[in-house]
């Protein structure tokens, strides 16, 4: 990890404010793959409209001097919520009877990468949430694996695979509880 930055964490849980923010990072962020239809920012955009307004949403961006740097936004999902149907294997009985949010999004700017700014935006975000567990979605070959490792060491384990759209890559979900505490 990189020297640590002195980047401001800000709440939110409505959109309006930070709604182009939100669009700028990702496009700085995605901008290698920009050009397949699942990744494009009108597509993106589209995705962030309809989880806004999702049963609690919530964001955490970060500002180093104002400029956006990173964000990364959570909702509460329901028992038949579609982040559970598109799962590709069967989920075991009662597993969605479990209070469970969903990270749905979790980006920061090249700059801030390897400074701990993920993990401060994450933690953050997570640090007053009610449910019992978060669970995420993860490209396998994002970063040659090295993201999803990532997640791994923050306390995620993969449990089921799925496919959002027909044309976005095949993602593990992986899950972990509230309560979790990595090691220092």
């Amino acid at each position: 990890m990189s020297q640590p930055v002195n980047v401001e964490l800000r709440h939110y849980t409505d959109i309006t404010p930070v709604r182009q923010d939100i669009i700028d990072v990702y496009a700085d962020a995605r901008a290698p793959l920009l050009h397949l239809p699942h990744y494009s920012v009108e597509r993106f955009a589209e995705r962030l409209d309809r989880h806004a307004t999702e049963s609690g949403w919530e964001a955490v961006i970060g500002y180093d001097t104002n400029q956006p740097v990173g964000y990364a936004y959570v909702n509460t999902l329901i028992e038949k919520d579609r982040w559970w149907s598109r799962m590709t294997e069967p989920l075991p009985d009662g597993f969605t009877d479990i209070s469970t949010a969903a990270l749905k999004e979790i980006m920061v700017r090249t700059p801030w990468r390897g400074t701990g700014t993920a993990l401060r935006i994450h933690d953050a975000l997570l640090s007053a949430r009610s449910e019992e567990r978060i669970t995420l979605s993860v490209n396998p070959l994002a970063g040659d694996g090295r993201v999803q490792a990532l997640y791994v060491t923050w306390g995620y384990e993969p449990f089921n695979e799925q496919r959002p759209s027909p044309d976005s890559p095949s993602l593990t979900a992986m899950i972990r509880s509230l309560k979790f505490r990595p090691a220092s």
